[in-house]
């Protein structure tokens, strides 16, 4: 029997969890939970990044093909399309923008003392949505390594 912790749920751990619960509280994110905490939509879009997953479909295949494990890896409601689906429509934007911002606040400080970071001031970072576009050309070289260090692949600057 595994008795260690899953890698997925060992990069969970390195994310602030208060932090996280404290922007769903902000935007009253679940308020209304119909089957699907704010959470565990959190744990899909970040599967769904991880393992480069383009859709629903994709998603719910790939976790219910390890359906067991869910639990262990802090999965609590149960995955399909409309789920998600819901989720994706009636959870507040706001709560991932929130929760980026505490992440990039925190990388910053990983990195404050980098030459990347002086060469960041004053550029804008922006969510995205499906797709990633790294719409400035100008970009520091650094950057790039550092978004694929700290997770925040779906990051743009302005």
């Amino acid at each position: 029997m595994f008795d260690g912790h899953f890698v997925f749920s060992q990069l969970m751990d390195f994310l602030p969890r208060r932090q996280f619960t404290a922007c769903v509280n902000r935007w009253r994110g679940d308020r209304r939970p119909r089957g699907f905490s704010c959470r565990d939509q959190f744990l899909c879009l970040v599967f769904a990044q991880l393992t480069f997953r383009e859709s629903l479909r994709d998603i719910e295949t790939c976790l219910r093909a390890v359906g067991p494990k869910l639990y262990h890896v802090g999965f609590r409601g149960k995955i399909s399309r409309s789920t998600l689906a819901d989720a994706n429509r009636t959870h507040d934007w706001r709560i991932w923008a929130d929760f980026a911002q505490v992440l990039i606040r925190r990388a910053r400080q990983l990195y404050a003392k980098e030459p990347l970071a002086v060469e960041l001031q004053g550029h804008r970072i922006k969510i995205l949505g499906k797709q990633e576009l790294f719409e400035k050309s100008d970009v520091p070289g650094g950057f790039f390594s550092l978004l694929l260090q700290t997770g925040l692949r779906s990051v743009a600057l302005q």
